[in-house]
């Protein structure tokens, strides 16, 4: 309350951060205001009149961060992991799982782990009927490898259904996956895609069929997650170039997504690829049961990993938040424009002698690491916590993952 006795402007004010706000074309030191779980104003030295006000000078306040490629149906799927945990660990408001259900079992994961979650979790419908039912540690069994276990018209009745929460198709392609279906598993997610217009995510792995192959067939506005997978089957040719089938496919407007995981970033792939221009659309975490321990870890941490690659913070924000936002169609998530929902990203860069690890055991040092400090969700705090990162990535320390 305000000594007038009037009520305060905001609800909160962040004062003194780093605001990136890539839709809005906002960088600077600013103010950002909270009224009633809505971003209220953006500026320079606001008034907060009698609101409270949170001092987050030397932290940079982004949009909430979005994971376009996560697993998290969690206790159902073998391979998901608990969205909460996930959540606090890398600062994300959104999290949007690849494909861990498909038609056969999604209403259990919109019952019992999207309805009881306080984050916004959306999916990628698997075009397999029973989604990705057997991956862990021991097990790794292909859900796309026969065209009965890949019925169309119940992926699309399964999405009509649900499309406040279903944002797109998803297949994987390629090795045991999809057997000796190959790019026939891609072709019958495209007809799912196309009837009911919404992005495909395809994930690509080991031959056949070729990266090329796969890249050929992807429209406009489909993704292609592990774009920076090590070989075999990397983006990258004999000659240390990125192959033409990949920037043909980025000029048709194929979008090119991370997913770390635990097999699919090589920093071989990834140097080569910045060195010869190409950087990622979307940076993505490919958290599961497996990777979350390592080397994958989180949002944050693969952030980290690209940002120690060259490229600016600015880019890898607007990486985990605008981009994904319009990838998936939802404007309204992304930005700190006034009137967007108030999910906020407040993160410090730590700074010291950093070992980071990719898939296949390449070490290189860094000198920065991304940590949440808050997340605001809808304009509540939200838990946040923080990997004990000076025991496993400071050089010289126990561990380097």
């Amino acid at each position: 309350m305000s000594v007038s006795g009037e009520q305060p402007n905001y609800d909160l004010v962040l004062k003194g951060g780093r605001v990136i706000d890539e839709r809005n074309g906002v960088d600077g030191h600013l103010d950002v205001a909270i009224k009633g779980g809505k971003i209220a104003a953006v500026g320079a030295s606001i008034d907060p009149n009698g609101g409270k006000v949170s001092d987050v000078s030397g932290a940079i306040v982004a949009p909430g961060l979005i994971d376009i490629h996560t697993h998290v149906y969690h206790k159902a799927t073998s391979l998901s992991v608990d969205p909460g945990f996930i959540a606090r660990r890398s600062a994300c408001t959104t999290l949007i799982d690849a494909g861990s259900a498909g038609a056969g079992n999604y209403d259990g994961f919109r019952d019992y782990v999207m309805a009881h979650s306080p984050y916004k979790i959306l999916a990628f419908l698997n075009i397999s009927f029973p989604g990705i039912f057997g991956f862990d540690k021991d097990v790794s069994i292909g859900e796309a490898t026969a065209r009965a276990m890949l019925p169309v018209h119940r992926c699309v009745d399964k999405i009509e259904e649900n499309r406040d929460r279903i944002i797109g198709v998803k297949v994987r392609i390629g090795g045991i996956v999809t057997g000796d279906l190959g790019l026939g598993a891609l072709e019958l997610a495209l007809e799912a895609a196309n009837e009911v217009d919404l992005p495909l995510m395809t994930h690509i792995g080991h031959p056949p069929p070729s990266y090329s192959d796969v890249v050929d067939m992807l429209r406009p506005g489909d993704i292609l997650t592990h774009c920076y997978r090590p070989e075999p089957n990397s983006a990258i040719g004999p000659d240390g170039k990125v192959l033409d089938a990949v920037w043909k496919a980025r000029e048709r407007g194929v979008l090119f997504d991370i997913a770390h995981g635990m097999g699919a970033f090589g920093y071989d792939t990834a140097e080569a690829a910045l060195r010869d221009g190409f950087k990622p659309d979307l940076i993505s975490s490919d958290v599961h049961v497996i990777a979350v321990e390592g080397p994958g870890y989180d949002l944050l941490h693969t952030m980290s990993k690209l940002l120690n690659c060259g490229l600016s913070v600015a880019e890898v924000i607007g990486m985990s938040t605008n981009r994904p936002a319009l990838a998936i169609r939802r404007p309204d998530l992304g930005h700190l424009g006034v009137g967007a929902p108030a999910d906020i990203a407040v993160l410090r860069e730590y700074k010291s002698d950093y070992v980071f690890t990719d898939v296949v055991g390449t070490q290189r040092q860094g000198s920065t690491l991304l940590q949440p400090e808050a997340v605001y969700l809808d304009g509540k705090s939200m838990e946040v916590s923080r990997r004990p990162f000076e025991e496993s990535f400071l050089v010289g320390g126990h561990h380097a993952h």
